[in-house]
């Protein structure tokens, strides 16, 4: 019996080397896998921190959100004349104010536009808000009679050399 208790044991030994050479392996393969996802071992570094101050920059948005300079509302680009927020607030929620800036129509054109978006877009009723608007539009968004481009003026012009 001792030869086949020896060969037992012999079995039992190759058996648990086999699962420790499969073990390793399998561990190496892991960290090789690893390497291929993740080749610069972000997970082990630390994350730079970083510091935000969410209150001053709001702070800075919110103060800047309504500013008129030169005539212009800085945000949208509008001709900042009586109206123009009316139009901001009822224009702007649904495509951009370049959009509005862009064209130039009559008032007939601009009533047009807004029947429209209405009937396609889903524009809601504007109300009493709709003559503000077709007003506001009329005026600064109108056709302009113009030929040619303006003529350039205080220009500083130069001569080439050779």
């Amino acid at each position: 019996m001792e030869p086949q208790h020896d060969f037992h044991k012999s079995a039992k030994a190759i058996s648990r080397m086999l699962r420790m050479i499969f073990g390793f392996f399998l561990v190496i393969a892991s960290l090789l896998i690893y390497l291929m996802v993740d080749p610069g071992l972000t997970a082990f570094k630390a994350a730079p921190e970083v510091v935000v101050e969410p209150a001053a920059a709001d702070a800075v948005a919110e103060e800047d959100w309504d500013k008129v300079e030169d005539g212009i509302h800085v945000r949208t680009g509008f001709v900042a004349e009586e109206g123009y927020m009316t139009v901001v607030n009822n224009c702007t929620n649904c495509h951009s104010a370049r959009l509005v800036t862009q064209n130039r129509m009559s008032r007939e054109s601009w009533e047009a536009t807004i029947r429209w978006m209405q009937q396609t877009q889903n524009l809601w009723d504007l109300g009493n808000n709709e003559e503000i608007i077709l007003n506001y539009l009329a005026t600064n968004y109108a056709p302009q009679k113009k030929g040619r481009r303006q003529n350039l003026e205080n220009i500083e012009w130069y001569v080439l050399e050779n």
